[in-house]
Formats: structure tokens, sequence, C-alpha cells
């Protein structure tokens, strides 16, 4: 088992999208999304940006990965495609990409251009690695994002930089027994809204790495 680590640098409940019953990273992370496997965890950490340095915003054991196609057509998640007149949940729904002739086409969502037509270099850098990660195994804390003792996360030699990194999970096994021991009560639920969650109607551009509102 692999455990992967990155900082959350915007957390408003697209990616990961926590809601309807399974934690799924769909788009972003391109290189996390290739290699992590079934049974790996993926663990996002507080930014900088986020005021949330050492604070553990999710967790999800990897219990199941689809292509895009797939997991546009997988009726289980019909209800994670947006829609930009809805809930915020609804908003920021995170099944935005099917194929059809070769041609990726993305759906008005987070990740389209303000006026919601497809935002080419979002579709370029989300579709690079053709791969949903899906968990039914997750921690999803948003605002009240514990945390980590900081004992922990010398040891297991964390620190808050850019990109992610790859540890083996007996390196990281302090860091998971904090996880399934003192949060057992959070398992597979929304703790809190995302940090971001008041600004579900924004894009995010990858070319201007910014919120556009």
């Amino acid at each position: 088992m692999t455990v992967y680590i990155y900082v959350v640098a915007r957390d408003f409940g697209f990616a990961p999208n926590p809601f309807h019953g399974f934690c799924t990273l769909a788009t972003c992370k391109p290189v996390v999304r290739r290699m992590a496997q079934k049974g790996d965890w993926v663990i996002g950490m507080g930014g900088t940006k986020l005021r949330a340095v050492g604070h553990c915003i999710f967790a999800m054991q990897v219990t199941e990965a689809l292509s895009f196609d797939d997991y546009w057509a997988d009726p289980r998640f019909t209800n994670k495609r947006p829609i930009r007149n809805g809930s915020r949940t609804m908003m920021l729904g995170d099944n935005i990409y099917h194929s059809c002739d070769g041609v990726w086409h993305q759906l008005d969502s987070h990740h389209s251009r303000p006026d919601g037509s497809p935002d080419v270099h979002n579709i370029k850098t989300d579709t690079g690695t053709d791969r949903v990660l899906i968990s039914k195994h997750f921690f999803y804390f948003g605002k009240k994002a514990p945390e980590v003792p900081a004992e922990i996360l010398e040891a297991i030699g964390y620190s808050n930089i850019r990109g992610h990194r790859v540890y083996m999970n007996e390196r990281c096994q302090s860091l998971l027994d904090w996880l399934t021991m003192r949060q057992s009560s959070n398992l597979n639920r929304v703790v809190d809204d995302p940090l971001q969650f008041h600004q579900s109607a924004a894009r995010y551009s990858v070319k201007a790495d910014k919120i556009l509102l």
C-alpha cells in the first residue's frame, strides 16, 4: 500500500468531491490519479492560502478507479454531474468529461470558462490522465479540518511544499492510525462544508492559476 500526500491549494468541494456517498478525485492531480491503485491512500493537507497548514482536509482510500467515460456512464455518479443553477453541491459536481469520436467534451462546471464554455487548458490538464479515483472509505473534514499532531508529521518527514509526496504505508502508519482511530466517527461523512464553499459559483483557470469570480 502506498500513501500519496499533497497540499490542497483550493477547497471548493470539486477536487476532491466528497458528496453523494463517494469521495472522488476526477480533476487536477493527474500524476496522483495515474499512479494510485486500489487500497492506496490519498491525503490532502491544508496549505498556506487556506490558512490550514498542518491540518488534514481529507483522506481517501482508493476503492475503485474508472475512466472518464465509464465514470460518466455509471448511474451511481449521475448526481455528480454539475448543475450550475442548482445548490452549491450540485454546482460543484466533478463528473464533467466524456468523449465522442476522440474529442473530449466538458460540461459547464468549475473548470469551464466564466461564460460556461469549455476551457481547453483545463481539459488538457485534467484528461492528461484518463482516470477517476473513487473512495467509499474516506474522511472529509472541510472547515473542521483537524490539526495533525506535530510529532506525527515530523515522524513521516512531512513539510508544506508544492507537489505530492509518495510514502510506503509503514512510514505513514502513525498518520493512518491517527485517522482510523482518532477520527473513526467521521468515516464516510462530510464533517463540514469545504473551506471555499461560499465561492461555489467561481471558476478555476489552470492557465492563469487563479480563481475567476
